[in-house]
């Protein structure tokens, strides 16, 4: 049975001739085993196709994951950012608003004293005429140039704030009222003096008022004397930053003492004629860096006092 052998007749009908086919059982079975597993091969060669263009897809869903958090994570970057700009810029507008004649008087200041307020200013990290000329591939280079560029213009947007805010503190600074409501008697500049009759320099104005009308400040700052100071009589010195100083002379009382911070239109003192002094009147003198200057070019209030 296992030599069994099969034979297979082929006739030509042309030439009349017969062949004669001898197959062993084996080979039979062979071949009839080799047909039936051909379609199972493919089966099994598609699962193994199948399952390897899914675990593809998984990979490919998995990075898709990853990259869509990593884009959200960078917009949620971006918009703080662009929030930020937004407060800051807010800021400014609020902070930039001056009247103006408080920017006309500032405009009058000595450069050295607008030059302390003027602070530096830094370039931004990167302009934009740099990030549009850049080749922008991927979301990534994108994403990374914005960046880069809202950073720059957050930089630059928070130095101009600082310039902004150093601008109001100057206009703060800036005495810009009448110390005292009154009339104005003496001028500053070449004048004869009142007790000798000689040529001199009056180094500010005069304001004649009632003994006991206050005085004001006239800008903020803090008190550095408030004490009695020879031919000024009862004489009150106030430092406004940025070199800038006033002095207020021939005091009848004081309101204030040293160290203390005034603003300005607080009353510190009142009118006297303390020290050398021919009447009731108040002496008022503003000084930069240690040098006069002459009261009537920053006041921008004339009508509170009559001429």
């Amino acid at each position: 049975m296992a030599n069994r052998r099969f034979t297979i007749y082929i006739t030509d009908p042309d030439r009349g001739g017969v062949r004669r086919l001898s197959v062993s059982r084996r080979a039979v079975a062979l071949g009839i085993a080799s047909l039936l597993a051909v379609p199972a091969l493919l089966m099994v060669g598609a699962r193994w196709s199948a399952r390897a263009e899914l675990a593809q897809l998984r990979a490919t869903n998995t990075a898709l994951v990853l990259e869509n958090g990593n884009y959200r994570e960078t917009t949620g970057q971006l918009a703080s950012q662009i929030q930020s700009l937004e407060s800051v810029i807010d800021d400014l507008g609020v902070r930039s608003h001056l009247a103006p004649e408080q920017a006309a008087v500032m405009a009058k200041l000595p450069a050295m004293v607008k030059a302390k307020a003027a602070g530096g200013a830094t370039r931004a990290n990167l302009a934009l005429a740099t990030v549009l000329s850049t080749s922008l591939i991927s979301p990534e280079d994108t994403f990374g140039a914005l960046r880069s560029l809202l950073q720059g213009l957050e930089g630059r947007l928070t130095t101009v704030k600082r310039g902004v805010e150093q601008q109001q503190a100057l206009a703060n600074a800036t005495p810009s009222i009448w110390p005292a409501h009154g009339w104005l008697t003496g001028h500053f500049g070449e004048r004869s003096d009142p007790f000798t009759g000689a040529q001199g320099f009056h180094e500010g104005l005069d304001i004649s008022a009632s003994k006991g009308e206050p005085v004001f400040a006239t800008a903020d700052g803090h008190v550095e004397q408030a004490a009695y100071a020879a031919e000024y009589g009862n004489l009150i010195v106030v430092n406004h930053d940025f070199g800038l100083s006033t002095r207020y002379g021939h005091l009848s009382a004081f309101n204030v003492r040293a160290g203390q911070v005034v603003h300005r239109g607080d009353v510190i003192g009142f009118v006297g004629a303390t020290g050398r002094a021919t009447g009731s009147h108040l002496h008022y003198e503003i000084r930069a860096n240690g040098q006069l200057l002459n009261p009537l070019t920053l006041l921008t209030q004339p009508t509170s006092v009559a001429r």
